[in-house]
């Protein structure tokens, strides 16, 4: 049962994985393969980079970012394509992100 839509980053998705004993390992087997965060430091990033506090980036996109890590302004553009960021607004992404790798 569905009880809250929010975007979760995948290594945040760990966390409720963990909750089903049933099908949750081969869930946590599964994200672990593509994530390079711990929960803690996907939640601690995601704040971060909500508290940037740049209009054009919701939710959705900092999940991405968070699950991507991009490492230049290209990548950036590519992973957030809609929100049309300018150079600032990138190189803070970046900074704040380079912070957790």
């Amino acid at each position: 049962m569905i009880k809250n839509n929010e975007p979760l980053s995948m290594a945040e998705a760990i966390e409720y994985a963990e909750k089903d004993a049933e099908s949750g390992k081969e869930i946590i087997g599964f994200i672990k393969k593509y994530t390079k965060l711990k929960p803690a430091e996907a939640k601690n990033l995601k704040k971060k980079l909500q508290e940037l506090d740049l209009i054009k980036l919701n939710e959705k996109h900092i999940v991405k970012l968070i699950d991507f890590l991009p490492e230049d302004n290209e990548e950036v553009n590519k992973v957030v394509i809609d929100a049309n960021l300018n150079e600032d607004e990138i190189k803070k992404i970046l900074e704040t992100i380079k912070e957790f790798k």
